[in-house]
């Protein structure tokens, strides 16, 4: 098992209309969800975690759907933790929030 030692937060905007927009976004969860990390999205962004190796080839390939949707101008905002010995988990971090 890889060890859990990043987290990514991402939120994909591309510059398309509101209707394809919506289809990109729904197609790069989808992919993040395919690849069976611990996933929470948000309506602002998606957070994964995993191994940092992962997570950043992860990144490159939300792009390529993104492209591979119809969207050719991307804009993006991305917040990366990164610690070889381990990252506060998603749930260590708002579990005390959801009852």
């Amino acid at each position: 098992m890889k060890k859990m030692n990043a987290s990514l937060a991402i939120q994909i905007l591309p510059k398309v209309e509101k209707e394809l927009s919506i289809k990109v976004i729904d197609e790069v969860i989808k992919h993040i969800y395919s690849k069976g990390l611990k996933t929470v999205v948000s309506p602002f962004e998606t957070v994964v975690e995993g191994d940092f190796d992962e997570i950043m080839e992860l990144l490159k390939e939300c792009f390529i759907v993104a492209e591979r949707e119809g969207a050719t101008d991307i804009l993006s905002f991305i917040k990366i933790a990164y610690n070889p010995e381990g990252v506060l988990t998603i749930d260590e971090k708002i579990s005390k929030y959801n009852g």
